[in-house]
């Protein structure tokens, strides 16, 4: 398998790897949290701004830690869809130029390909079909993963994406930027059935509600309206209302999954994204799945959120199959993980 050095700079992390034979070399995360926690999200300026800063460094830390040189490197790989556009042109930016430079092949890579193959790092042996559950700040998909670059979408969320619900709560509670991390941490000690909160279902045209399909929008507002009249009558419970909230999504997104997969007949859910570093998702989905002979991949922790390794992964197996990008490829805010392959031209 190809040894690939990877970028990512898709939104608030400054991210770069080497990945061979789907075991990491190396994984350099430069995150920016604290930058943007002062502004309650991140800004996309600031954002692009630190990449410039720090990339050039995080190139060269991530050779030093694998302990290799130019000519050990096969290709050169960089998200380049879908994020904040002047976050993207950092990376493949810096990516295109050490291609040039260093004549090597240039492998431009979708964010998300990049967490289902997060699942490949921890579970080498891992080979398609399965179900993915994509799950992050910006995300929320079921994917059936029949190949490398080769996608079919499932299920989906029609308003927000479960980590964006996940801010917007913690706001609702005050307990500032990022979201996931601080509800899933108070949610510890809070007690999950304290309040009841609807789980989003989808309606059909004719009738009944979506299989797959999510919905986070009414469960922020029912948190908004639980919140405001726990206000008007005592301390606020903020233990017991982050509790309930993340077992709305966990029940939510696990109910689906498993509907997914036992209907496709796949006997594998691999979960990406920011989300899937959520304890409760974690415990709930894992919890359904042994009932119904199910195995559930998460990656470890540090591949969860945004990183370079994941991106190497992905790469490296493009790679290997002769797929590459010119040089011409530009950057896409948005782009169907399903229209993956536009991002290549393949060897005959």
């Amino acid at each position: 398998m190809s040894t690939v050095l990877a970028i990512e700079t898709s939104c608030d992390e400054t991210a770069v790897a080497i990945v061979k034979n789907r075991q990491v070399y190396s994984s350099i995360i430069n995150s920016q949290i604290a930058i943007h926690r002062q502004y309650g999200g991140v800004v996309p300026e600031v954002a692009s701004r630190q990449h410039l800063e720090i990339i050039n460094h995080g190139i060269e830390l991530a050779l030093t830690q694998a302990n290799l040189a130019w000519q050990d490197i096969d290709g050169i790989a960089a998200t380049c869809a879908p994020g904040l556009v002047g976050a993207l042109l950092v990376g493949v930016t810096a990516a295109k130029t050490l291609a040039i430079v260093q004549q090597k092949p240039f492998i431009g890579v979708h964010h998300l390909e990049g967490h289902i193959y997060a699942n490949y790092l921890s579970e080498p042996s891992l080979e398609p079909p399965f179900l993915s559950l994509l799950v992050s700040g910006g995300h929320t998909s079921l994917i059936y993963v029949k190949d490398c670059g080769a996608y079919e979408t499932l299920g989906e969320t029609r308003d927000d994406a479960a980590g964006e619900a996940f801010d917007k709560v913690a706001r609702l509670l005050k307990l500032g930027y990022p979201g996931g991390p601080v509800i899933d941490k108070l949610a510890q000690s809070g007690n999950a059935q304290a309040f009841a909160l609807p789980e989003g279902n989808v309606s059909q045209p004719n009738g009944g509600y979506h299989p797959y399909d999510s919905s986070f929008s009414g469960l922020k507002t029912a948190v908004l309206r639980l919140v405001q009249q726990l206000e008007k009558e005592t301390q606020l419970p903020v233990e017991d209302v982050a509790a309930s909230f993340q077992a709305s999504v966990a029940r939510s997104l696990t109910k689906r999954a498993i509907a997914c997969a036992r209907d496709y007949g796949l006997n594998t859910i691999a979960v990406g994204g920011g989300v899937a570093a959520n304890s409760g998702l974690r415990h709930h989905l894992t919890t359904a799945a042994r009932e119904h002979n199910l195995r559930v991949l998460f990656p470890p922790l540090k591949f969860c959120t945004d990183n370079a390794a994941m991106i190497g992964c992905a790469a490296a197996d493009h790679l290997d199959r002769g797929h590459t990008s010119p040089l011409a490829l530009g950057v896409q805010s948005r782009l169907a993980l399903t229209d993956v392959m536009q991002l290549y031209q393949q060897r005959n």
